[in-house]
């Protein structure tokens, strides 16, 4: 792998030196580094770009998938499948990382499927940066479609606050008995660039449980929208929340959407969209930090 590449893993998965345990290490489209494990297999797809990941019962691993784009003028498209055994506990460590050094754009498109078995847990952690002196943009657009059986749970942390110009992020799931599903995004925008999240969950099983939570900040003339899709389909509960900051130009909409197709299907969502409050910037102010560096506590605390 090249030096960038390098750089990015540091930043994305903080990955340096060797990898323990299973990973798949994508490049410019490319494969730059893949190992299976005894529990953890990792094939190459027939046919298409992008490989599947088969975990099998009772395991208990982290494994490590980022990619990296290091140039201008790349167009990456990978499908990764997910097939997580019943009883297994992992941390998949994820992220993309889109390094431009010339005028041409450049873009990632992960589209990742995850069938979980029973009883299953899954963590997924992914962080999106964008680096480079080139003035072509760095585009990552994720998708993302999860199907949990009995008793399974998925956390998905999700983190973008560097260098992103363009992102479309799609998470499709459907929830069996007892499943729950926590999805946390922290985005932060700035100049022009444009973020946009788009959540479906489907609540078809007796007690499962969704958690949909963004906390984002929209600087300079940025803008974002967050848009979520909530059905609650049995005796289920589902919560939806979106927090944002808009600083300078910046603009937000968040568009929430819940549907309650049983008497006992318990839905919620909370937005809050606005300014940093004055008090908090003067309260900061008089410990004797200036109003930039005020405003940058304040946000750094928010999008912790």
């Amino acid at each position: 792998m090249n030096d960038i590449t390098k750089t990015l893993l540091s930043m994305i998965s903080d990955i340096s030196g060797e990898i323990k345990g299973a990973f798949n290490i994508r490049e410019d489209s490319g494969c730059a580094g893949r190992q299976s494990t005894e529990n953890v297999d990792i094939i190459p797809k027939v046919g298409q770009p992008g490989i599947d990941i088969i975990v099998k019962p009772n395991t208990k691993e982290k494994i490590y998938i980022p990619a990296c784009v290091t140039k201008s003028n790349i167009d990456d498209l990978v499908y990764n499948d997910f097939y997580v055994g019943e009883n297994a506990d992992i941390v998949i460590v994820a992220g993309c990382g889109v390094h431009t050094d010339g005028e041409e754009d450049s873009q990632h498109n992960g589209i990742h499927r995850f069938f979980i078995s029973k009883n299953a847990r899954v963590r997924y952690e992914e962080k999106h940066i964008g680096i480079g002196e080139g003035t072509g943009k760095r585009i990552i657009n994720p998708q993302t479609y999860i199907e949990m059986a009995e008793g399974s749970y998925m956390e998905m942390d999700t983190v973008q606050i560097k260098g992103v110009d363009s992102t479309k992020r799609d998470s499709k799931a459907i929830l069996q008995a007892n499943a729950k599903l926590v999805i946390k995004e922290k985005i932060m925008t700035h100049g022009d660039q444009y973020a946009e999240t788009n959540f479906l969950v489907n609540l078809d099983g007796e007690d499962s449980g969704a958690d949909l939570i963004s906390r984002s900040v929209a600087r300079g003339t940025s803008k974002q929208l967050f848009r979520s899709v909530i059905n609650g389909n049995t005796r289920c509960t589902g919560h939806s929340e979106c927090d944002a900051i808009i600083m300078d130009n910046g603009i937000v909409s968040a568009i929430p959407e819940l549907t309650a197709n049983n008497v006992d299907a318990a839905l919620i969502h909370e937005a809050a969209i606005g300014k940093i409050a004055g008090e908090q910037l003067i309260k900061l102010m008089t410990l004797g930090l200036t109003s930039e560096e005020a405003e940058a506590k304040i946000v750094e605390g928010f999008l912790k």
